[in-house]
């Protein structure tokens, strides 16, 4: 989306001026930017024009030019209506092959606005510097329509505010320079349908020095030990980078704070010249010695007032911290348990309540609120990323709030949260491996521990210590658009790709989390997220996400707790209820949001599992409670909530707590049990002792070792579901017919929760397509995305056809999407497998409906979601390596089978759950006779803890068994032929191959 396109917190309201006011005699003609008769046309970069944006397809207003015989200037303005329920606006961007404008000599920018007296306000933007309008600074504020009629808006250039959020981190300057301007962008009320009217868009005014020149300083805050000398550097910075005119002085004295004057710092006080002809960018510093006494204290704070003439003084005042220093706490010999009591112990009932709070980055702007509301954790949702999206700008980002968090009496470091569920996917040029339902395909735990050593090294090396992954959700219904997100639909097959949390944390007793390449790991959602009804959702329009989960309580337990109770044994950090509503069958309760369950919360994952990490809540989800605010405050903290991701209220949220707290409505004990919680992780983590990114294995991001493992993981997930007459692997001798809507696309093949929230289409990340990888394996092809191309005189066709992006709720079955390929995904296949052999790759989150098309189809690879690396893809279709994925979803028939899942008592797909042909090995001959040894084999196996070899008997059962079948995959079949799977994986190796000699027999 747009970089314009996320409405930030209003600057001032800006000054609004009679049409006739006047101006001074020197000041320089009016300049149009837009005057709305034709000169600027509807359109975008690299042209010159204006366009709409919005949240959905729905929240772009509608514009056109109207002519008015009312119009403040010439002719025509600019009108629209609007409708938005996210986010919506216009842009004008000047054209990004030309240059950039010079506003520098102006006051500021002034239009007419049509009031409409709606009490909203609307969000005017600039945009400054950079390569162009939509890669620039932008600089913000606005104004409120309370008016009727037409008046004119006067912005002076003072007024606009850098807006935090989506900028470039250390990628510009920081400075409204105003020499590089690209236009301007307008922000429209959300949540009231209205129209508007605009015209004579122009820079207004003479600029002088009090408004282009600026004091600021280096940081906000300046910790120094005990002793030390701060040193805060002050720079005068002019728009355009002119020198400045007249002297500019700033006074600067040490006042108030927390700290004792004479017996913490030794005052100081002057005054600083920067005399006329300065350049722009000079700095001088002020030194503020901290003395030296023996008494342990908590951090102490020393503001230094700065009054400036001639310039516009810093936002705020800088503040010197003195560090805490000789408590207990600090001691990083002492045990951890020591540290958390000693520390809480200590700790005000608002500084809890902060420690239990969690906002997003783009809440609370540059920060002071960390230090205001003693924040405890910030997170970056998804899409939520710095400007330029790169390694360094996340560690600079992630520094600068740590920085803040100095300023609290205790210096407690703020836990950093993404969601990194498949690489650190919110990072450009990051490693992204394949979907869990990918991993679960490769039936491989040590691969899936390689993949989260590799997703923790990268989300550490940007200064980020905590992961909310992985989804330990066992998929029941592939309808849901979160099924990608889980490991497979056998509650066995997600416990065994449970390495990964060794892969994100290390050992289990967390001993190695504070290491440069280990994060704190979220197994989510508590519990039973992956077997909603369909139907059950009350979100939007969701269809089963965040739905009701309707189980026996032996259900529950079997299928949905079990995961949690090996990623407790496996020591997990944290841990993420679920959205959806558990309804217990028998307990007498109905269906029960997860976030109030603290039978399950409280009474199984803590008491029962022996849970000793800390419960973080999903985004808003305690919103979804019923009651009021604070009830829902106190119901989620009753159940065992420790953390409440409340994005962007979390100044709400803090409030009620600790109102609740001081009503007695919520204990002391339950709020010391949180917070302790929650500190022991940042112990283990190191945090104290190194609050800041240690970015030393930031040159590893996106390495070619790392990238080696992600091409690993993509071609071990191929799930080779038909081959008929050995058509793969490919020979680089044939000719070969590229096809499909996702051959050549790095963003469909990656999925959701990819750079963005939602994912999206396109050339969004470095890596490789599939079709790039098949071109560097060798393969001799022609490649026409649609079959455009005549198809006569190739050996085999490859067609790569699936999905598009989507997360969550969005993407459920019968919300805009559907278990089928799309008409054109037909249309191609139709095309090239009936004019030579066929292999056909479905790259998709979940099984597409294909029975209609699998006599026509020679092959066909579930490719599930491979992520960055579609060499790996290469590797199996050229025989590089081998297929040998298995199904971790049963392949339905027909969408009327579903829920259709291993085990079930009446079991027909089109594929059963475990299926997956292989190119790696000659298939075992002497059929009944072979099967029959191989029982025998197993059970002695099994008896004698023989694992790998027990494993490796079931597998040549089950190649035997796929050969005899074939494309005959009846009821009875498949049924035993699933259960085997579900057998090996819980180590019972000879009921397997029992299993599987039903299912030979039924063939």
């Amino acid at each position: 989306m747009p970089r314009t396109a996320l409405l930030v917190s209003a600057a001032l309201l800006t000054a609004l001026l009679s049409p006739t006011a006047s101006h001074a005699a020197d000041d320089p003609a009016p300049v149009p930017v837009d005057r709305f008769e034709g000169e600027v046309p509807f359109a975008s970069q690299p042209a010159e024009g204006i366009f709409t944006w919005g949240s959905g397809t729905d929240d772009p207003p509608a514009l056109q030019l109207t002519a008015r015989s009312d119009a403040p200037e010439g002719a025509e303005v600019l009108t629209g209506s609007y409708d938005i329920s996210g986010y919506g606006g216009f842009t004008h961007d000047y054209a990004s092959t030309e240059p950039a404008h010079d506003w520098s000599a102006h006051k500021g920018i002034r239009f007419w606005w049509d009031g409409q007296d709606n009490g909203k306000k609307v969000a005017f933007e600039i945009k400054d510097g950079g390569a162009n309008g939509e890669a620039s600074e932008l600089w913000t504020t606005s104004f409120t329509d309370d008016w009727t009629g037409w008046r004119q808006v006067e912005i002076p250039f003072t007024d606009f505010v850098y807006r935090t959020d989506y900028q470039p981190v250390g990628g510009i300057d920081h400075v409204l320079g105003l020499t590089g301007m690209w236009g301007y962008a307008v922000t429209l009320p959300v949540g009231v349908k209205g129209r508007f009217a605009m015209d004579d868009v122009e820079l207004y005014g003479r600029a002088d020095q009090s408004l282009r020149a600026d004091v600021t300083t280096d940081a906000a805050v300046y910790p120094v030990k005990e002793g030390g000398t701060a040193a805060v550097k002050v720079t005068v910075a002019t728009t355009g980078s002119a020198p400045i005119d007249d002297p500019v002085t700033v006074a600067y004295e040490t006042a108030g704070g927390t700290a004792d004057p004479g017996k913490d710092y030794t005052p100081v006080s002057g005054t600083l010249t920067f005399p006329a002809g300065t350049a722009s960018g000079t700095s001088k510093t002020i030194e503020v010695p901290t003395l030296r006494d023996k008494a342990a204290e908590s951090a102490e704070t020393v503001p230094l007032k700065l009054t400036v003439t001639g310039a516009k003084a810093p936002a705020e005042t800088p503040q010197v911290v003195v560090d805490a220093h000789g408590l207990p706490y600090l001691d990083a010999k002492l045990p951890v348990r020591k540290r958390v009591a000693d520390l809480v112990s200590r700790m005000s009932l608002a500084e809890k309540a902060g420690q239990m709070t969690q906002a997003e980055r783009g809440a609370v702007g540059d920060g002071g609120d960390i230090a205001t509301y003693a924040l405890g954790s910030l997170l970056s949702g998804g899409g939520s990323t710095p400007t330029p999206n790169t390694p360094e700008a996340w560690a600079k980002m992630i520094d600068a709030f740590q920085l803040r968090a100095r300023a609290t009496r205790f210096q407690i470091p703020l836990i950093y949260g993404v969601d990194a569920v498949h690489g650190h996917n919110n990072l450009s040029g990051a490693t992204v491996m394949p979907h869990n339902i990918g991993i679960g395909a490769t039936r491989d735990p040590r691969l899936a521990e390689q993949a989260g050593a590799v997703t923790a090294a990268e989300v550490r090396a940007t200064g980020i210590p905590w992961d909310f992954a992985p989804c330990l959700c066992v998929s029941r219904d592939e309808r849901w658009g979160r099924s990608y997100e889980s490991f497979g639909e056998d509650p066995a097959l997600v416990q065994s790709m449970e390495t990964v949390i060794q892969g994100l944390q290390g050992r289990a007793n967390g001993r190695d989390l504070s290491r440069n390449d280990k994060v704190l790991a979220t197994a989510k959602h508590f519990v039973g997220d992956g077997g909603t009804e369909y139907g059950s959702s009350t979100t939007g329009t969701y269809k089963i996400d965040q739905g009701v989960t309707k189980v026996t309580r032996q259900q529950l337990e079997a299928v949905h707790l079990a995961p949690f109770e090996t990623a407790v044994d496996r020591g997990i950090g944290t841990v993420m209820p679920s959205y959806s509503s558990l309804d217990v069958l028998g307990d007498g309760q109905g269906p029960v949001k997860m976030h109030a369950r603290a039978d399950m919360i409280n009474g199984v994952l803590k008491d029962r599992m022996g849970f000793d990490g800390f419960v973080i809540s999903d985004w808003n989800a305690i919103d979804q409670l019923p009651g009021d605010y604070a009830s829902h405050v106190r119901t989620s903290v009753d159940a065992g909530l420790d953390m409440m991701m409340v994005p962007y209220t979390y100044k709400d949220f803090t409030g009620t707590l600790v109102d609740e707290v001081k009503a007695g409505r919520i204990s002391e004990r339950r709020i010391d049990d949180a917070v302790s919680r929650i500190l022991t992780q940042k112990f283990r983590l190191g945090l104290f002792e190194h609050p800041y990114a240690d970015t030393t294995g930031a040159a590893a991001i996106g390495s070619p070792e790392h990238r080696a493992v992600a091409r690993r993981a993509a071609a071990e997930s191929q799930v080779l579901l038909k081959n008929s007459g050995g058509l793969l692997p490919l020979k680089k001798s044939e000719k070969v017919y590229v096809a499909g809507s996702d051959a050549d696309d790095i963003g469909n093949q990656s999925g959701g929760w990819t750079l963005t929230w939602q994912g999206s289409s396109g050339n969004i990340t470095p890596g490789t397509t599939i079709l790039q990888g098949m071109r560097e394996a060798g393969g001799n092809l022609t490649y026409s995305k649609d079959a455009s191309a005549p198809t006569d005189g190739y050996d085999v066709g490859v067609v790569v056809v699936g999905e598009t992006p989507y997360a969550e709720g969005v993407g459920d079955v019968g919300n805009g999407h559907s278990l089928q390929l799309s008409a054109a995904d037909r249309a191609t296949v139709d095309k090239v497998c009936a004019a030579m052999k066929c292999a056909v790759l479905i790259v998709s989150g979940r099984p597409q409906l294909i029975g209609d098309r699998l006599d026509g189809i020679d092959a066909l690879v579930a490719s599930w979601l491979p992520g960055t690396e579609g060499e790996g893809v290469a590797d199996v279709l050229y025989g590089k390596l081998p297929f040998t994925g298995q199904l971790p979803v049963t392949w339905p028939r027909s969408e009327s089978q579903l829920p259709i899942n291993v085990g079930d008592a009446s079991y027909d797909p089109q594929f059963p759950y475990g299926w997956g042909l292989t190119t790696l090995t000659r298939v075992p001959q002497g059929g009944a006779t072979t099967l029959r040894a191989l029982a025998l084999a197993a059970t002695a196996a099994e008896r004698a803890g023989a694992d790998r070899t027990g494993r490796e008997l079931v597998a040549e059962a089950r190649l035997l068994v796929q050969q005899k079948v074939g494309q005959r995959i009846t009821e009875p079949v498949a049924k035993p032929f699933a259960d085997a799977d579900h057998l090996l994986l819980t180590g019972r190796y000879g009921e397997a191959v029992q299993k599987l000699t039903e299912a030979y027999r039924a063939a």
